[in-house]
């Protein structure tokens, strides 16, 4: 319960910032795509450096310091619309996402320690459930906020981060600290048989870039959607996965982690390919969605560590991850985001061929992944599989 409540907290808010950023930073306070490439590669500085989680635990419970990063992130989340500025934005954006990636890293490291290998995939797609359940109801308060109470942005923002301000301490109000089975690692573990994870994650985080900043920013910038139209968009799209998400845990824990992430990879070269060509509004909400319910196959890897790793490494595990996950991440977006000004079709197309590379590495995931089994070698045969 716990962690279904922190889940929603986390993405009430910051679905809140995903529904209303690109508008503030582009209507408000007028920037350019490079100035939004140059916020999002700050954003993710603190991904970057989520292997500092690990040091933070020798002082810290784990619940403890996700209750924390999420006070960090409501309270971030608050003050966006109240420091219309880039230097502002810059600041805003920064306490938002040492709450939001701290917060990740963290769960990510609890859902591996409290969930046992044949459950993990299951509740991990419920997990997703939820999180798209609270951003439905964040999009939905926003487009009603905005179009029907006419609140304006920075009054909508100030009260979503508030929401999850209040329920951060509800829960360390009303919930004991609970013990996790497997005493963690207190310094950085870094193996090498689990390599294919890391390579995994690697390019899951430069590609994610590519949805995260640019798939909204063509929705604001070529068919010009106002932050209602922003917030309907992503109100289907937490309708959609709230319904989907437990269904591909049970697909994951069904067919695999290396069937799941091969169709997720096939499916993204697809639609990053077709995102640099939509000259229609239908299609390219459609495409949206489809690559938001991709990317909630990445289950797969998550259930993919959960069954070759040390139960002692999850929560070093996690920070590492998360580090190596944004190494791509501070540095792409401020590069697309001058790519972007002479080419759209370029970005997209970048994205493809990312997602292309982690499809090889797909191959190499073996169908009944242990320890001990951690990969194999490709095999183009139809057996394989």
């Amino acid at each position: 319960m716990v962690l279904y409540l922190m889940t929603f907290a986390m993405s009430f808010a910051f679905g809140i910032w995903m529904a209303l950023f690109n508008n503030f930073a582009v209507d408000i306070v007028r920037l350019n795509g490079a100035h939004i490439g140059v916020l999002q590669s700050w954003r993710e500085v603190p991904g970057f450096l989520a292997f500092a989680v690990v040091w933070l635990l020798l002082i810290l419970n784990e619940q403890r310091l996700a209750l924390m990063s999420l006070l960090m992130l409501g309270v971030g989340v608050a003050l966006t619309g109240y420091l219309p500025s880039f230097s502002g934005l810059l600041l805003t954006t920064m306490l938002m996402s040492l709450g939001f990636h701290y917060y990740e890293t963290v769960r990510q490291s609890l859902t591996l320690q409290w969930f046992s290998k044949q459950e993990a995939p299951v509740k991990m797609g419920n997990l997703v459930a939820v999180s798209s359940g609270a951003a439905l109801l964040s999009y939905a308060w926003a487009w009603l906020a905005i179009e029907y109470m006419q609140f304006n942005l920075q009054q909508t923002m100030l009260i979503g981060g508030g929401v999850t301000v209040i329920l951060a301490l509800v829960v360390a109000t009303l919930f004991p600290i609970y013990r996790v089975g497997v005493e963690q690692h207190k310094r950085l573990v870094f193996r090498k048989r689990y390599m294919l994870y890391y390579a995994l994650t690697f390019m899951g985080g430069a590609r994610r870039q590519i949805f995260f900043v640019f798939a909204v920013l063509l929705l604001v910038e070529k068919f010009h959607f106002s932050a209602q139209e922003v917030a309907l968009v992503f109100l289907l799209n937490g309708a959609v996965n709230m319904w989907l998400a437990p269904k591909i845990g049970q697909f994951v824990a069904r067919f695999g982690e290396r069937i799941s992430l091969q169709l997720e990879y096939i499916g993204l070269i697809v639609v990053f390919s077709a995102y640099g060509w939509v000259d229609s509004v239908p299609a390219a909400v459609g495409l949206y969605v489809l690559d938001n319910i991709l990317f909630a196959m990445a289950i797969a890897q998550s259930s993919y560590i959960k069954k070759i790793a040390d139960p002692a490494d999850m929560a070093s595990t996690a920070g590492v991850s998360f580090t190596i996950n944004h190494i791509a991440a501070v540095i792409l977006p401020a590069v697309l985001g001058v790519l972007w000004l002479w080419s759209p079709l370029a970005v997209f197309l970048s994205g493809a061929a990312m997602a292309c590379v982690s499809l090889y590495l797909a191959l190499w995931v073996p169908k009944h992944p242990d320890a001990g089994n951690e990969w194999q070698r490709p095999s183009f045969t139809t057996t394989d599989t």
